[in-house]
């Protein structure tokens, strides 16, 4: 029997099932329940804007988009979301999903924290980036129906979502903190560890090796 959670159908196919089972086993609670809500949220914008997203695919691209902060998929030292990027996309290739599939859900978690513009790609690719902006910033939440928005967090509740969160970034990123430049992760931990400095735009530029 299937599961609908907010009148969203949660999709039946082999490969969601197998990425809710990793998510389950190598990533944290947080993580999981955030990365279910994000699809739920993306599926309510979605339908709300008039976007026809692949279900599945915004599936994967949720339950994957922050497995880049935690191991065993944080083994490389480059962007937290580019670093799950990259599993996503052999996660489907390796179950025979097309290129283009693969590509669009590496791009929409590559881009999930990147501002303004995802909203204007594909499908996909935007309702991955308004699930987690709902979810984390309370994004056009008072667009939302209420009953929905009170059925996924029973369902998927939140917690001490905000603290658990922040401080999941800071460990997911606080050894590799030079992948952040030029991110909003960057801010993250400038605020939390104590003497870190991020490297600005006007700074990169002044001591660039040029003489003028």
């Amino acid at each position: 029997m299937s599961e609908t959670i907010a009148g969203t159908e949660i999709p039946e196919t082999a490969a969601v099932a197998d990425a809710t089972r990793l998510a389950q086993e190598t990533t944290s609670p947080l993580i999981y329940h955030h990365s279910r809500r994000v699809f739920l949220f993306g599926m309510l914008h979605a339908r709300r804007l008039g976007l026809e997203p692949d279900p599945e695919l915004l599936y994967l691209s949720a339950m994957f988009h922050d497995t880049g902060l935690l191991r065993p998929f944080s083994g490389t030292e480059q962007r937290f979301e580019v670093d799950g990027a990259d599993h996503a996309r052999a996660f489907l290739l390796d179950r025979g999903f097309p290129a283009g599939a693969a590509d669009a859900v590496w791009t929409a978690i590559a881009l999930h924290t990147t501002p303004g513009i995802p909203s204007r790609m594909g499908p996909e690719i935007a309702a991955t980036q308004f699930g987690v902006l709902t979810d984390v910033l309370g994004f056009q939440l008072d667009e939302l129906e209420r009953a929905h928005v009170d059925e996924i967090t029973a369902v998927h509740p939140r917690g001490d979502f905000k603290n658990e969160f922040l401080q999941t970034f800071v460990e997911g990123l606080k050894n590799r903190p030079e992948t952040t430049n030029g991110t909003v992760n960057s801010d993250v931990l400038e605020h939390f560890i104590p003497g870190f400095h991020r490297t600005t735009t006007v700074e990169r530029i002044s001591t660039a090796p040029w003489p003028s």
